[in-house]
This record gives C-alpha cells, sequence and structure tokens, in this order.
C-alpha cells in the first residue's frame, strides 16, 4: 500500500464517520421542534429534552474533530504560516503535532475511556423525572479521541512525506460550496439553461482565483 493510499484511507475514514454523524443535526432540529409545539401549543413539555439535546450536540461536534481535521477545516491563528514553504510548514505541524496533538489527544482518550468505564460501571442515568442513561454518550469521548488520534497520526505522516519531497499531498476531496451552487443551479426550474451555465462557469472562475490566490500566498 503507497503512502497517498495510506493518507487517503485515514482521510475517507474521517469523511464517512463526519458525514454519517452530522445526521444528528436533522434529529436534534426535529426534536426540538417537536418540544416546541408540545411546550407551547399543547402545554406537555418533556423533561428529558435538554439533556437529549445537550448528548446530541456533543455527540454531533466530537465525532466531526476528525474530519475538520482531514480536511484541513479547523481554523489557524497565526500571520505567519500562510507565507512559509510547504516544507517549513510541514516542519511547524510535526512539531506542533508531536509537542502538544499526541499528549493532548492520548490523554483525552485514556481519560475518556476512564470516564466511561466509570459511568458503566453504575449505570448513571440523568438527574431529571425520566432518567436517561449518561454512559452511552461518554463513550464518544473516547471514541471521537481515537479518531482524531487516527487522523492526527495520517497528518504527521503528511508533515513526513512533505518534509521529503517539499510538496503537500493532496487530500481526499469532499464536496464543497462550488458543486452544491452547480447542482442546484443546473436543476432549478426558474432559471434557464444558459443562463444558469454563465452563473456555475463565473462561481467557477471565482473559486479558482481564490484558490490559486491561497496557493500562491502558501508556497510564497
Amino acid at each position: 500500500m503507497t503512502v497517498q493510499k495510506i493518507l487517503h484511507t485515514a482521510d475517507g475514514i474521517s469523511t464517512w464517520v463526519g458525514k454519517a454523524f452530522a445526521w444528528l443535526i436533522v434529529v436534534l432540529m426535529l426534536m426540538v421542534v417537536a418540544e416546541v409545539f408540545k411546550r407551547y401549543i399543547l402545554n406537555m413539555p418533556t423533561a428529558w429534552i435538554f439533556d437529549a439535546s445537550n448528548m446530541l450536540y456533543g455527540t454531533l461536534f466530537m465525532m466531526g474533530g476528525a474530519y475538520a481535521l482531514a480536511h484541513d477545516g479547523h481554523v489557524r491563528g497565526d500571520f505567519l504560516y500562510g507565507s512559509m514553504k510547504p516544507r517549513t510548514q510541514a516542519w511547524l505541524d510535526l512539531l506542533l503535532y508531536i509537542a502538544f496533538f499526541l499528549p493532548g489527544i492520548c490523554a483525552l482518550t485514556w481519560s475518556g475511556w476512564t470516564y466511561f468505564g466509570d459511568s458503566l460501571s453504575i449505570r448513571e442515568t440523568t438527574f431529571n423525572a425520566t432518567p436517561l442513561p449518561v454512559y452511552p454518550f461518554k463513550f464518544v469521548i473516547p471514541l471521537a479521541g481515537a479518531l482524531v488520534l487516527m487522523q492526527g497520526l495520517s497528518e504527521i505522516l503528511r508533515c513526513i512525506v512533505c518534509i521529503r519531497t517539499g510538496e503537500w499531498t493532496p487530500r481526499l476531496r469532499d464536496a464543497e460550496e462550488i458543486d452544491v451552487v452547480e447542482q442546484q443551479l443546473s436543476a432549478s426550474q426558474h432559471v434557464d439553461a444558459e443562463a444558469a451555465r454563465e452563473a456555475i462557469d463565473r462561481a467557477k472562475d471565482i473559486d479558482e482565483v481564490a484558490r490559486q490566490r491561497a496557493l500562491g500566498e502558501k508556497n510564497v
């Protein structure tokens, strides 16, 4: 198996998990809408809805971490990184992964597993009129930590490859906003085919200019 295959396999797992758990936002929305209807129209509030919504949102947030890392979606708070050469960026990333990422994520995964074990041993539940089991939610902590750790090891490998070659290896591409725009315009019944095609071409041109500008700044 080639290095690129290994990297794309890790990216693919993180992407699949992120997309699968993204459906929780739909479940969360329906739950909140139903609760609003019951509470304000039927005057029948649900005791467990607050705890359930917190668990769903926490699960959604944590299980999306590996996806964001796989697609370089985490926010960078520096002003110098973008002007560095790829090999310098890779060295900086590698040092930060080793010094901060690995110890932090390993601690999160290990303590999360212990946290889950303690909760499971006492069959921990929420404190309300209709108690909900808490230990399934706490299992998400070590699970999310393990997934982020896997993706982080892949990023470390990507840094090593960049240090050796001087170029970043391509990431596994996911659907982007420009793809959604093209799909919506193509299927629209309110825009004729020629106008839709022109709008898609203009959007692609703008996206490509922005991409090339970002790439140029990154490789300066």
